[in-house]
Parts: C-alpha cells; sequence; structure tokens
C-alpha cells in the first residue's frame, strides 16, 4: 500500500454525523456538513448524507464541481463568497452562496439569468470575529438590494464565529443574529429559510442555551474528527479517530539530542532550544511541513516529534524500526487539511 497516506474510516464518519444531527435536532437545529478539509470526497459527503445532513457545503467551488460530477444528490451551499468572475461557476455547482458584497451578488444574477435558473444567497453578517460579513447595521440595506435583483432569492442570513480571531459564538451574539432575522422578515415580509448560526464551534452554545431563530449549523470539524474547535477537547460519544495519517520510516539511528557546529536559521525559521539529553533513537518518517502540519501531529504511544523540515519528520522513538516499517498518527485539524491538501499524500477508505 503506497504511503505516506491518510486513512478514512466512512462509517465512523456517519456515526459521528448521526449523533450530532440528532442531538441539534432537538434544538430545531439543522446541519449543513463541511466537506472542504477533505477537498470533497465524494465518499465523505456520503457518509455525511447517511449520517442526515440537510446540505452539503464547501468553500471552494472546485470542491462542489467534484461533488455535482459525482451526482451527490444534496442541496450544495458555496460557504466562501465568489469573485464576480467565478459567479457561473458558482451558479452551475451550487443552489446557495454565501455572500456580503451587493457586485457578487449582482454577479450570480447575470450568471444565474444565463443559465434559467435561481440562484439562492445566505447574506453573512460580522458579529465579532473580524472575518467576512457586513455589519449589523448595513445588513437591511442590502437584503433590500438583493430582494429587488432578479434571478436571486434571499434564502437566509448567516455569520461565523471562532475562525480568525477566536471570538466564542455565545447567547449574546446568537440572540443578536436571531434578532437580525427577524427584524428582517417583519420589515421586508420576507421568511428566511436558513438562518445559519456558524460552525463546529457553535456546539456548546447549541446545547446549552434557547436556539432562537437559529435553525442551521454548518459542520465540518466535529463530525470529521469528534471534537470542539474551541478547546480540541473530545466531543462526548463521538470518534476522534476517523482519519489517520500512517507514514513510512525512513531511518532510524543513535544520535545525539544537540547539533554541533555553529547555528544559524533553519529551514524554517529559528530552531527551537535542544536539551542535551545524550544519546537518543532518531527516527526519521517520510513527510514534512509541505505535507503536513506537525504541530498538529498525535503521535503513537513511545514516539515523540523533535522536528521538521520540508520533506523529512524527526521523530525520538524508543527502539530502532525498520526502513519501510509504518508509523500511524492522530491528526488535529489543521494538519488534516494539510494532509489532505498534499498531492504527496494519497487516501484510502476503511468502511
Amino acid at each position: 500500500m503506497s504511503s505516506p497516506r491518510v486513512e478514512i474510516n466512512l462509517t465512523k464518519i456517519e456515526q459521528n454525523t448521526r449523533q450530532l444531527v440528532t442531538m441539534l435536532n432537538t434544538q430545531g437545529i439543522a446541519v449543513t456538513g463541511i466537506t472542504k478539509a477533505t477537498l470533497g470526497l465524494p465518499k465523505v459527503a456520503q457518509a455525511m448524507m447517511a449520517g442526515g445532513v440537510v446540505r452539503l457545503g464547501d468553500s471552494r467551488i472546485e470542491n462542489l464541481e467534484i461533488l455535482t460530477a459525482a451526482g451527490i444528490q444534496a442541496p450544495l451551499t458555496l460557504l466562501r463568497s465568489p469573485t464576480p468572475e467565478q459567479a457561473e461557476r458558482a451558479v452551475s455547482c451550487a443552489s446557495i452562496s454565501q455572500v456580503s458584497e451587493l457586485t457578487v451578488i449582482q454577479a450570480l444574477a447575470v450568471a444565474a439569468s444565463k443559465q434559467g435558473s435561481i440562484h439562492g444567497v445566505v447574506l453573512m453578517v460580522e458579529l465579532g470575529d473580524l472575518r467576512e460579513g457586513v455589519l449589523p447595521h448595513q445588513l437591511m440595506d442590502l437584503a433590500q438590494h438583493t430582494l429587488s435583483t432578479t434571478h436571486i432569492e434571499l434564502v437566509g442570513i448567516g455569520t461565523n464565529l471562532a475562525c480568525r480571531a477566536g471570538v466564542v459564538p455565545s447567547a449574546d451574539n446568537m440572540h443578536e443574529l436571531s434578532q437580525l432575522a427577524s427584524l428582517l422578515e417583519s420589515t421586508l415580509g420576507v421568511h428566511l429559510s436558513i438562518i445559519s448560526g456558524g460552525n463546529s464551534a457553535n456546539l456548546s452554545w447549541a446545547m446549552s442555551s434557547p436556539a432562537g431563530h437559529i435553525n442551521d449549523l454548518r459542520l465540518g470539524e466535529s463530525i470529521l474528527l469528534g471534537c470542539d474547535p474551541l478547546t480540541r477537547r473530545p466531543l462526548k460519544g463521538l470518534h476522534t479517530d476517523a482519519f489517520s495519517l500512517v507514514v513510512p520510516v525512513i531511518e532510524s539511528m543513535a544520535k545525539p539530542t544537540t547539533p554541533h557546529g555553529i547555528t544559524g536559521e533553519a529551514a524554517f525559521g529559528v530552531p527551537i532550544a535542544m536539551r542535551e539529553r545524550g544519546t537518543i533513537i532518531q527516527t526519521i518518517a517520510s513527510i514534512g511541513r509541505q505535507d503536513i502540519d506537525p504541530d498538529g501531529l498525535v503521535a503513537p504511544t513511545g514516539v515523540s516529534v523533535l522536528a521538521a523540515s520540508s520533506d523529512h519528520l524527526v521523530l525520538e522513538t524508543h527502539a530502532l524500526m525498520a526502513p519501510g516499517s509504518e508509523l500511524r498518527f492522530g491528526l488535529n485539524y489543521s494538519a488534516l487539511l494539510r494532509a489532505m491538501t498534499s498531492p504527496f499524500v494519497t487516501t484510502t477508505f476503511i468502511s
């Protein structure tokens, strides 16, 4: 079997999805399954659908095009706003786009008109994390312009938290989103079918506070890795090992723990100071920063990650390992995202 590789347990993804869907449904919240960390892999999308998500979402048009070409039968949402130049592709592969700029909405309208369709938009609102979204006082004006644009349907509003600045979803900011939805509906005489409160970081809020008008969460990390992004702690009852990184060993020798010679910057800046510990078993695996985030690896028992260059992962092991033998690592979201994106890491599926 080729290595390095990410092994994906589809059964565990489906089980994680089902548990989260069931839990959130008790609060009146549906789940949009997010496939971006796996580059829109159709089998992962199918596992999420089997677990009960109502729609799928991805931030990359290319990934949605993969899902469309694979015949995935689910409403698809483009999470990251397209540029005006990408409008035709967005309309072709998604039924909804999350947007915040009027010029983008107008470009989507032109594309939808050419394709003889109606394209849905979710207007994104900035509620403190300082990523995408209009400020709350700008929302009404944008909504009014959206409603007057042909071939565009205003299907909802949404926000995103805990991604750039780490702002925690709370009763206060979720109540503000609910109030904004109520204001739009009462003032403009519309019904918003989607009020999307955010992502996996919203789970703690969702299970401890009234949902208000929030009826959608966009879940990726919690489904795939079974953890809370705010704390990176495992979520009760969820699998945290649906993904494993398997890497072959290429060298294993006894070596000193500290370098000798004059040192300067290493390939990725100034290296962390190394403590003299005598001789250790230093093992090198054939993967590096070009493929993964070494800080996001969970090493197997008896193995420690010492350092990584672009294509070497330097480890300390308890015993010598034969070249070609394999080590299995757990992954956090950052490491998973980079491994799935690397053309040098293959994927295999476990049912």
